[in-house]
Parts: C-alpha cells; structure tokens; sequence
C-alpha cells in the first residue's frame, strides 16, 4: 500500500486553541491519521506529523495550511525559529511503496494549489526544487519573512506558484519531497559526555579536525583546520550526557536511512567502543520508524545468525528490537513506534479472527465479498510456500537446496502480507463505488460528476482483485518451485499452496469481470481484459503442472 508522510512546521506554538483547530482539520480526512503535535513556546513553532493515502495526505496538508493561513498573523509574528510563512515548511515523506520522485509530484500538486486557491507563494525545495540553489532550505528561507516584501520586487524570486506578491498575513511557504529523518540514540555504559562525542565525530558525516600524532591539529597550506571524514554519509551525531538515564549516550540523526540504516551505525559503534573500553547497553528510537528500516535490521541480524528471514513480519520486527536493544530504556510498542502499524485502521477486516471473517462473510453485509476471499486465497498461497520452504532450511539431505529456500521463503512472506493488505483494498474499494452510486443525479452537471465519480471508483474496484491476480501468478509460480526442492515430508502443502494460488486468481478474475461491464473507457478495460485472461491462462497452466507433479509423486 502506498503510503507517505507529511510533516507541516506552522508558525504558532502558544496559542493552543489554533493549534487544536489546525489539528481538526487534519483529522477530518478520511484515510490519514495525526500521529503527533510538538508545539514549542519559545520557537512559536508548532511541528505536525501525519500519514496516510497520498492523495488524502495532500487533502490534509491544503486543508491544514488553508486554515493556518485563516488563523495565523505573521506581521504579528515572534519566535526563536528561522520561518517565513503561516504555515513555513511543508516536506513530503515515502514511507512505503513510493518513489521520492512521487512525492515530488504530489509536492508540486499541493503548491500548485496552495497559490491558485490561496494566493500564497510557493517554493518547492530539497528534492522537489525546480532550481539547484533552491534545494537548500536556508538558501530559500534567507531573511525570513521580514525579507518577502523586497523579494516581490526581484525576478529572481518568483515563487514556483502563487503570486509573486508580498503576502503580509500569510508570508509564503516552502513545500518539498525529502527523505524521513530517523532520531536514534546509543547508550553507553559510561557517564563521560566526552567519550560518547568522540564516537559521534567519528561516525557523523563532517568528521572532526585531523590531528598528528602529538594531539596538534593539522592545516593545509592556507592555514584551514583538515578535516578527517566521518564513516558514514547523511548522519549527524553528537555525544551528550543524559541526567534522567545517568549515562552518556550518542544522539544520532539519519537523513536518509536507506544509504545509512540504523543498525549497521549500532553495529560500527559497538565495534568501536570495544576498542575504547566502552559498552554499548542498547539503543532508543525517538518519535516513529518506517517499518522498512526495522525490517532491514531484522533480517540482517537473522542472516547474520544463519537463520530464516522468511518469517512473519512481526517477528523480524521483533528480531530488530531485541537486537538492537531497543528497550533498553523503557517500553517499545511495535504498534506506536512503527508509522504502518500506528496508522493502521484497527476495525480492518485482516484483524478478524476466522470465526468474525467468516460469521462476517455470511451475513448479507455487501462485503467482504469474493474479491477479499480471492485475496485471502492467495496469502494462503503465499503461507504455505513460506512454511514448506522454512521446514526444508537446516534440513539433512537438502543442503543444496538451501540457498533457494531461504529466498523462496522471503518473497512467499511478501506475497502474504500483500495479499493480507488486498483483503481491505477489496472491500474498500466496493464501498466507494456504492458511494459514487448515491450522488444526486437530477441535473446534468450532477450526471456528469457521479458518472465520472463511477468511473473512477469502478476502476478502482477492478485494480484491487487485478493486484490479487497478479499476487496469484508470483504465488504459483514459487508454489511450483518449491515442489520442487522443498522437504518432501511437506510435498502436499505445496501442492495446496498451488491449489489456493489458482483459486485466489479464478475468484479474482469474476470479481474483475462483473465490474468491468461498468467502465466506459475503452482502453482501460479492453488493457484489463487482455491482462487477465493471459495471466488465468498462465497460472492454470502452472497449478495444473504442479498438481500432477505432485499427484505422481504421492501415489
């Protein structure tokens, strides 16, 4: 699922009841959740968290900036932050499934609106930034909002959208796509503030002065200190002591987690304080974690100690914390501190047991219907190859096999947990078009927008069980490979995990067949057609080998 966050920094960090009616706004959209406040006095600067789809993310952020831009007087403005608007900045975040190039495109789609419907110029920066020098924020930001007024009467500054006028009330907003920035601190076993910043020099990306060998800083020929780089890119790092923990810890920013993860900095910095003596006792994540930065660090400590990371999700989640000793200083809740789990809708059909899904199912409730069964199938699929493949790993007699089935239990896990996620898609998808369904239809510009509104969500509610289809087709295809070099005490289960690839894509398949009678874009649905029918061909050809593989070799 395609998530993304958004985090608007507003300039007002006193008055509580602007603040709670910014926070209103947010959480009067469907599909996003607030995930956090942290409102400062002294900076009079209010930071929001929120996540969720990325269409209702920038529903959110408008609609949230439409309101500071209603309640916030920056002529009347002070505080201790750089800022230059109502609403200052505006970064979009990937969080899972998305490109940073998406967020970008969504950036540019906000601002665009922001200066046409509010009239408050934009400038897109970091990886949104139409100009090289604009990608720095500071460089945008340059003499704040007391600067604007002569900014409006030089080209050069022409906001990106809006208009390039001074804005008094609402000053301008600078919007962007970045990557998240993780807050990570290592504890150690010292209270010696300069002990842990001594780490933090060596690991942080600008590095500390070079020294020779009796302690005296060295320059190059135009007398400037040199500097010796630190180990890692986009990580920042200081050493401080913490009264209330009574140790010393290295306090850690990573701009860009997928160059440089937290877990391997733990695993640099254990190496280095054991050549000083030191102890690293855990570490502490503050504020959330995309989920795949804990999975990442789950599977490098399980391949690490020789094991599966074809395991659920949970418990590689699980590996990471207790291997990161992340609850070194107190508590870590995997459903608050990981941003997928935090936003994730608790009445959501994947939560039932088998008991509620199927009293559910049977009732004359419109959904569930056959498209969440399809999806269910079909992450049964992707179990039971999981299962076959983990049950082979370590096995006697299957030691040339174990480099597939450790692979093949990974992206039967990831199979599972997408087609876990299709059961929703499904249903959501079916209660959306029966929305569209109940617009007003007594003129004709009332016609023509829920004939559009059907459109759209028809193919809507054909894309979720078409994702199920194609889970279908990778599903069969690893039940078919693991027949093959799979435990053989466990031959039937991969026989069952073809059976229900092809059921889950058949129920698929009529639940993309009774929808696409209502689509009138021709293209779309002649391009969904051919797709299918190609792919049912396919996975009947593969489950009907698998089933005779595996019917000859039980008899």
């Amino acid at each position: 699922m395609k998530l993304m966050e958004c985090v608007p920094n507003f300039s007002e960090g006193r008055d509580t009841k602007v603040l709670d009616s910014i926070a209103d706004v947010i959480r009067s959209v469907n599909n996003v959740t607030l995930l956090d406040v942290d409102p400062g006095a002294d900076t009079n600067r209010t930071v929001f968290t929120m996540a969720g789809e990325p269409e209702a993310v920038v529903e959110a952020a408008f609609q949230a900036i439409k309101r500071a831009s209603e309640l916030i007087d920056m002529s009347k403005h002070h505080g201790e932050h750089p800022r230059m608007g109502a609403t200052d900045v505006c970064p979009f975040i990937p969080i899972s499934d998305m490109s940073m190039e998406e967020c970008a495109d969504w950036a540019r789609v906000l601002g665009e609106r922001v200066g046409r419907e509010l009239n408050i110029p934009v400038y897109l920066y970091e990886n949104a930034a139409s100009k090289p020098e604009w990608k720095n924020l500071a460089t945008v930001r340059q003499g704040e909002y007391e600067a604007l007024a002569e900014k409006a009467k030089d080209p050069y500054w022409k906001p990106d959208f809006g208009p390039h006028e001074f804005n008094p009330k609402s000053g301008a907003t600078a919007i962007s796509a970045r990557e998240f920035l993780i807050a990570y601190n290592i504890n150690l076993n010292t209270r010696d503030k300069k002990k842990a910043h001594d780490l933090a020099l060596m690991i942080r990306e600008s590095g500390r002065p070079a020294r020779d060998a009796d302690g005296k800083l060295l320059k190059d020929k135009d007398g400037n200190k040199v500097i010796e780089p630190g180990l890692f890119q986009f990580c920042k790092a200081v050493g401080w002591y913490i009264d209330s923990y009574n140790r010393a810890q290295i306090s850690i920013n990573l701009t860009n987690y997928k160059v440089t993860p937290p877990h391997l900095v733990l695993e640099k910095v254990r190496e280095l304080a054991l050549e000083m003596g030191i102890g690293i006792t855990g570490s502490e994540l503050v504020g959330l974690i995309p989920m795949a930065a804990l999975l990442d660090a789950g599977k490098f400590y399980l391949k690490r100690m020789n094991e599966s990371a074809g395991i659920p999700e949970r418990m590689i989640l699980e590996t990471a914390v207790q291997s990161m000793g992340l609850t070194d200083l107190g508590p870590f809740d995997l459903d608050i501190k990981v941003i997928e789990y935090a936003i994730a809708k608790q009445d959501a059909l994947v939560n039932l047991n088998l008991n509620n899904f199927c009293d559910l199912l049977s009732t004359d409730a419109p959904a569930p219907g056959g498209g969440s069964v399809a999806a269910l199938c079909t992450a049964m699929s992707g179990a039971l190859t999981a299962m076959v493949s983990n049950l082979t790993v370590g096995k006697k007699g299957y030691e040339g096999a174990q480099e597939s089935v450790l692979d093949l239990a990974e992206k039967a896990q990831a199979i599972k947990e997408k087609a876990l996620q299709c059961i929703d898609k499904d249903t959501e998808a079916f209660y959306l078009m029966m929305d569209a369904m109940r617009l007003p239809k007594k003129t004709d510009e009332e016609i023509a927008i829920r004939n559009a509104r059907i459109e759209e969500t028809t193919q809507k509610a054909i894309m979720a069980p078409f994702e199920t289809l194609e889970l279908s087709l990778a599903a069969v295809e690893l039940a078919q490979q693991v027949a093959k070099v799979g435990n053989t005490n466990a031959l039937s289960d991969a026989g069952v995990a073809a059976l229900t690839a092809l059921t889950g894509a058949k129920a698929a398949y009529y639940n993309i067949l009774i929808n696409i009678k209502g689509i009138t874009d021709e293209a779309f649905k002649n391009d969904i057609l051919s797709s299918s029918k190609a792919m049912i061909k396919q996975i009947e050809t593969l489950a009907a080998a698998v089933e005779q593989d595996i019917s000859d070799r039980l008899r």
